[in-house]
């Protein structure tokens, strides 16, 4: 998108709900609460036809550079900077208070292109604040109620007079038919399919998940090369899901930097709840998902439980231990590491950990290439006449047992899914397959198909396949 808008204001005017109005999800965490936005979150804002990059920012407060508050006003300065044309929210309710005074002086002074929004104009408790705005010397206000979606023709027509043309939206993404372009399939020569996104080819929904302070948003700067992330030594600075698209090698990615997982027993505050609640939407959104772990207290018992979270999604998980610049005996650490991983995550098998320093920019590329091949494998689909060739091979060394009095047969076998690697089996008598002979096949798949460090769904059918003789 050529045209980018960023949305800045004083805390609690109601900046996250205009965002989420504008790209039509509820993405940004709302809440009574001043100051829960923190870091620049960015999205893909539509009115009418006007499509563009649209930012949402940390609430403008007067506090020294290096205070946490300060940390968040430069993050929208940056917003501001990098944007075409900003959307400057007052609210009307409140009306105008000495800090919206002091940024809208700031305003002028960058010379930035302004449209003064004032927003919570429902009824008539805003007119008066919305009077009053006129004296910001930032043009007319746009009398705006974003939860309620009053106003949103008037910010149409001010946000046009700054878009260029190519912002209005052609319509390019629909086939002659006027029906929207799906997802196409790709087939290699050895059977495996993977799936592929029409719109944005081989684009990987990268989420980067973990206890608070171990590193994520350090991480994501580090691949970003920018501090688009806030970070600093307090725990639990990010509370959004945080999209930044990215490319590495030529492989686009979508990374979702996310807050702090704590136990939920410890969860005590609303706003920390609706946090976790955002980081547990962007791993089911994602693709793969980095598990970081603080290298010097390695899978605890939070970890392992982010970690089932993500297998029991279906998610492709890879496990980043980060700050390994600081580890002592890291033998004793990659022992621990090792050992706890075959015993509390026996379900998926040769899930890849990489130790990195994401302040000291080590072994990234390793820890993304290993996300790439763990991608592949995630999407990988096994053609139905190798599998059924497999099956005979794994039945023929080891049938399956008695039941009843009579040998239970697997007839049948394909993959109805991928994302993850899905299978169904059709048996003569399922309910009374034991499950350690469904962990023989599952294990067998792992081994035979190069399906290691992914999830895995087997499903036991009791149809009869209607191409195989019972006698």
């Amino acid at each position: 998108m050529s045209f980018t808008v960023a949305i800045i204001g004083r805390p609690n005017v109601g900046k996250s709900t205009i965002f989420n109005r504008l790209i039509g999800k509820r993405l940004a965490i709302v809440d009574d609460q001043p100051g829960v936005t923190r870091d620049r979150r960015e999205g893909e804002g539509r009115v009418g036809d006007l499509t563009f990059r649209l930012f949402d920012t940390a609430g403008l407060e007067d506090a020294d550079n290096e205070s946490l508050e300060g940390r968040m006003r430069q993050q929208t300065e940056a917003a501001v900077a990098e944007a075409d044309a900003v959307l400057f929210v007052i609210d009307a309710r409140a009306g105008v208070t000495p800090l919206d005074d002091h940024f809208a002086r700031w305003l002028r002074r960058e010379k930035q292109k302004v449209i003064l929004v004032a927003n919570k104009c429902e009824g008539k408790a805003g007119k008066p604040g919305l009077y009053e705005s006129f004296g910001l010397g930032l043009g007319d206000p746009v009398p705006l109620s974003a939860e309620h979606g009053e106003g949103l023709s008037e910010l149409y027509d001010a946000l046009s007079a700054y878009a260029p043309e190519s912002a209005h939206d052609d319509y390019s993404d629909f086939d002659d038919d006027g029906e929207v372009v799906d997802d196409i399939i790709e087939e290699s020569p050895d059977g495996a399919v993977t799936w592929r996104d029409a719109k944005a080819p081989d684009t990987i929904r990268l989420a980067i998940v973990g206890r608070p302070n171990v590193g994520k948003s350090t991480f994501v700067n580090a691949l970003l090369g920018e501090d688009r992330m806030l970070t600093g030594p307090e725990a639990g600075i990010t509370r959004d899901a945080i999209e930044s698209d990215w490319e590495f090698e030529g492989q686009p990615f979508k990374l979702f930097d996310t807050a702090g997982l704590r136990r939920r027993s410890k969860v005590t505050k609303r706003l920390e709840y609706l946090s976790g609640e955002d980081t547990r939407r962007a791993i089911q959104f994602a693709h793969v998902v980095v598990l970081m772990l603080d290298a010097s207290t390695m899978l605890e018992k939070q970890d392992l439980t982010i970690a089932r979270m993500v297998v029991e999604e279906g998610r492709a998980l890879v496990i980043a231990a980060n700050k390994w610049d600081i580890v002592e005996n890291r033998e004793k650490a990659l022992g621990h590491l090792r050992d706890r991983l075959q015993t509390s995550l026996p379900q998926v098998k040769g899930i890849p950990y990489i130790t990195i320093s994401a302040e000291r920019g080590r072994n990234l590329d390793k820890l993304l290439h290993s996300i790439v091949q763990t991608y592949d494998t995630w999407n990988r689909r096994v053609s139905t006449s190798r599998l059924n060739r497999w099956l005979a091979d794994m039945t023929g060394q080891h049938p399956p047992p008695l039941a009843k009095g009579r040998r239970i047969k697997l007839r049948y076998m394909t993959q109805i899914k991928t994302r993850p690697p899905t299978f169904a089996a059709f048996v003569s008598q399922p309910t009374e397959l034991p499950e350690a002979y469904i962990r023989y096949l599952v294990n067998g798949l792992r081994e035979s198909f190069q399906l290691t460090a992914v999830p895995i769904r087997f499903y036991l059918r009791g149809s009869k396949n209607p191409y195989v003789n019972d006698d």
